[in-house]
C-alpha cells in the first residue's frame, strides 16, 4: 500500500517541492554537503523546521529550506526518494499513517514500533518531550468545583457536555474511547468543526459545554488559564515532535545536533512559539527559532 501511494504522489511531491523551495536558502541542494529541511503546511511545523535549520547552520552545516510543502502524502515520499533530508513529525500520527493497524498509544509503545513500521530509507531520531495532540480542557472554575485532574474524574459528572470536531464522536480517542477506557457514558456531544479553535473555545468559556477538545499547543489554553486534563491511560495517542530523516543522507554529526534540539523542546515552548507567531506580535518563524535557540544555549 505504501509503495502504491508513493508512486501516485511522487509527481505531486516534486512539483510541491519545486514551488516551496526558498531561493534565499544556503546551499545548492543534493550535493551531499547540504541538509535539505522541509516542513508540513502549517505554522508550527515551519517553526520547528526553522529551529532545526538554524541549529545546523550554527554548526557550519549548509542548509536548504523547503517549507510549507503539504501533507504526509507529499512530504514522506519526498523523503523516500531523496528530495528531502529532514522534516519534523509527530510520533503517533506518523505511526498510524505508515501502519493503519497499530493500537499503540503510549509514548514508549509508539517509539518502539515506529522504526520497523517506517518505509525503507526513513528513520526517526530522538523524540522531544514536546507534544501537539488532542487534549481535553476545562475552565479553572469547573475543575475546582468538580475536583478534576484527569479524564478519569469526568466519570463522576452527570450530564457531561463536550465540544470537539465532528469525528470525535467516532474516533478511538473520542467518545468511544472515553467510555471504553474511562467508563464515561452519556456525554452530550456538540460537534464544532474548527479544530479546537475560537468557536470551540467560546462554547467552553460561555458554559455551553463543560469540556473542549483543543490541540495541546494552542495558545488559547494558556491565555484563558484552562486546565488540561491528564490522560493516565494514554487514551489519546502520544504525539511527540520527532525529526524524521532520510537514513542515507544525514550524517552522524547532523543527527547529534538534531537530537540536542529535541532534548530541549517542550510543549510549553511550542505554545509560546505559536503565540508569538499567531498573536499580536506576528513574529516570523526565523525570529522565533533564533530566539529559542539562543535562550536554550544551542547557538
Amino acid at each position: 500500500m505504501r509503495t502504491t501511494r508513493t508512486v501516485i504522489v511522487a509527481a505531486a511531491a516534486a512539483l510541491a517541492l519545486t514551488a516551496c523551495s526558498d531561493p534565499s536558502s544556503s546551499g545548492d541542494g543534493g550535493d551531499g554537503d547540504t541538509v535539505r529541511i522541509g516542513s508540513a503546511a502549517f505554522p508550527e511545523s515551519e517553526i520547528i523546521a526553522e529551529v532545526y535549520a538554524q541549529a545546523l547552520e550554527a554548526e557550519d552545516f549548509s542548509v536548504e529550506r523547503r517549507m510549507q510543502i503539504g501533507a504526509r502524502e507529499v512530504y514522506l515520499p519526498a523523503l523516500e526518494n531523496g528530495e528531502l533530508d529532514v522534516l519534523p513529525e509527530y510520533t503517533g500520527n506518523l505511526l498510524s499513517y505508515v501502519d493503519s493497524e497499530t493500537t499503540a498509544t503510549s509514548p514508549e509503545d509508539i517509539e518502539a514500533e515506529l522504526p520497523d513500521a517506517l518505509p525503507d530509507g526513513l528513520e526517526v531520531l530522538d523524540p522531544a518531550p514536546a507534544e501537539n495532540k488532542d487534549s481535553l480542557n476545562v475552565t479553572q472554575e469547573f475543575a475546582s468545583e468538580n475536583d478534576l485532574e484527569s479524564i478519569a474524574d469526568l466519570a463522576d459528572i452527570d450530564g457531561l457536555s463536550l465540544a470537539a470536531n465532528p469525528e470525535f464522536a467516532e474516533r478511538s480517542y473520542g467518545i468511544p474511547g472515553m467510555e471504553r477506557v474511562y467508563g464515561i457514558t452519556g456525554v452530550d456531544f456538540t460537534p464544532i468543526n474548527d479544530g479546537g479553535g475560537p468557536a470551540t473555545l467560546s462554547a467552553l468559556l460561555d458554559g455551553t459545554v463543560d469540556v473542549a477538545d483543543i490541540y495541546s499547543t494552542t495558545p488559547s489554553i494558556v491565555e484563558n488559564n484552562l486546565v488540561t486534563l491528564e490522560d493516565p491511560e494514554n487514551m489519546i495517542a502520544a504525539q511527540n515532535v520527532v525529526p524524521v530523516i532520510s537514513s542515507d543522507t544525514v550524517s552522524d554529526e547532523a543527527i547529534e545536533v538534531l537530537n540536542k534540539v529535541s532534548a530541549e523542546l517542550t510543549t510549553e515552548d511550542l505554545i509560546e512559539m505559536n503565540t508569538r507567531n499567531s498573536g499580536d506580535e506576528k513574529a516570523a518563524p526565523a525570529t522565533i527559532a533564533k530566539d529559542w535557540l539562543e535562550d536554550k544555549g544551542l547557538i
